[in-house]
């Protein structure tokens, strides 16, 4: 093990904090954009008088529009610097908010909600952008663990807020709250966080143009592999937010307010994952914590399925449901931190790729649930045991876990 010196660790702890809470609430950002709405999904569906999957597809909207804008913020941000992407792009999303609240139809949300994830994409990856600017090795671990865990409140409150709000405002109040959150960031951003790259390191030799940055990353056998590992695990993980509230609110008739306590407790497993993770890698490769993970992840899903098909009721989803979901929690802060620890000159494009993976590959796979069908949650238990059975693949044959270089101190 080695010792590097990285431009974070001459911060004070008061330094950190702030930064760990407004990058945290820039992170949260897009978990918000996603799932404050989730309990209005059966509410929307109706007032449109549309079918389930062209709901889920204003999800699937938000997700790709999250994928396109991580490609188009990260790169930008490597060139030109964090802030001024950051605070252009979550513009966009404030804009993006107010149009959703008053959008007429299913196809006009839809749009909305696409650049609703165009804008809030900013957030999430320069926010890690950031983090790798300012920190690597072991320190990286910690701090990614501790925006993660700021950011895991961001699914635990979401659900349970949109469901409070309507019962007191019409479903589209939700996105205005969201365009009041966006403008709060904005202007904490304006205030409190100063700029992690300097310009001297924005045409480092090598890795200057876009295509050089890209292709530092893509070659990187550890970086692709682990970026597959990541949006696989996301995407079951998002098969679940896209398809949780038909089966909970329509086949075990929950409320919006049940379904956000529910959504809540499982969110907490993803909170002990990440904390957990964070201390087990001062023991154990990140690439090892993976290996346990993916494969909870495959049994807990293909549970939920056998315990469906045997008709054992609502705890036969649920407990193995928040076993796979605090699985993903454990994967999180591993996949950031062996994909971005080797590319700090190119924090922003590798961010980017890892998040667009995340939300496109999710947005593209997690329909496939309402094509299925959401009369019980075997659908939603198949396509997560899929995805993870592909993720379990992608760290063996791709990753190769025994060629993974030690983490610095």
């Amino acid at each position: 093990m080695t010792t590097v010196v990285h431009p974070g660790d001459s911060l004070s702890g008061r330094q950190r904090l702030t930064y760990i809470l407004v990058l945290g609430a820039l992170t949260a950002l897009g978990p918000f954009t996603i799932d404050t709405y989730l309990p209005a999904l059966p509410t929307l569906e109706s007032e449109f008088n549309v079918s389930t999957a062209a709901i889920q597809l204003t999800l699937t909207a938000t997700t790709l529009g999250f994928g396109l804008g991580q490609l188009l913020v990260g790169p930008w941000s490597d060139k030109v610097g964090r802030r001024t992407p950051l605070i252009l792009a979550t513009i966009v999303h404030i804009v993006s908010c107010l149009g959703a609240a008053v959008a007429p139809n299913v196809e006009l949300l839809g749009i909305a909600r696409a650049f609703q994830g165009i804008g809030a994409a900013a957030g999430g990856v320069v926010a890690m952008a950031m983090v790798r600017d300012l920190f690597g090795g072991r320190p990286l671990v910690r701090m990614l663990s501790r925006l993660a865990l700021v950011n895991g409140l961001a699914p635990v409150l979401a659900p349970v807020l949109g469901s409070q709000l309507l019962l007191i405002m019409p479903w589209r109040g939700i996105f205005v709250v969201l365009a009041v959150y966006g403008l709060f960031v904005v202007i904490c951003v304006s205030l409190w966080i100063v700029e992690t790259l300097p310009k001297a390191r924005r045409h480092d030799a090598g890795h200057s143009t876009v295509r050089q940055r890209y292709k530092a990353v893509l070659s990187d056998r550890i970086f692709v592999g682990v970026a597959l590992v990541g949006a696989m695990n996301f995407t079951g993980l998002f098969s679940y937010l896209s398809s949780s509230s038909f089966v909970f609110q329509d086949i075990y008739h929950f409320d919006a307010q049940q379904y956000g306590l529910l959504f809540a407790v499982n969110s907490v497993g993803i909170i002990i994952g990440v904390q957990s993770a964070a201390r087990l890698t001062k023991y154990v490769g990140p690439q090892w914590i993976l290996a346990v993970s993916t494969i909870v992840m495959f049994v807990s899903a293909v549970t939920i399925v056998v315990l469906d098909q045997s008709h054992a009721g609502l705890w036969g989803t649920v407990i193995p449901l928040w076993f796979f979901i605090a699985a993903c929690g454990f994967g999180f802060p591993c996949v950031q931190v062996l994909a971005l620890n080797g590319h700090g000159h190119e924090a922003g494009t590798a961010a980017s790729l890892l998040g667009a993976l995340n939300f496109g590959i999710a947005g593209l796979i997690s329909p496939i649930v309402g094509v299925l069908g959401v009369g019980s949650a075997a659908p939603m238990g198949f396509v997560m045991a899929a995805c993870s059975a592909v993720s379990i693949a992608a760290l063996w044959l791709i990753v190769r876990p025994r060629s993974v270089p030690a983490l610095a101190h």
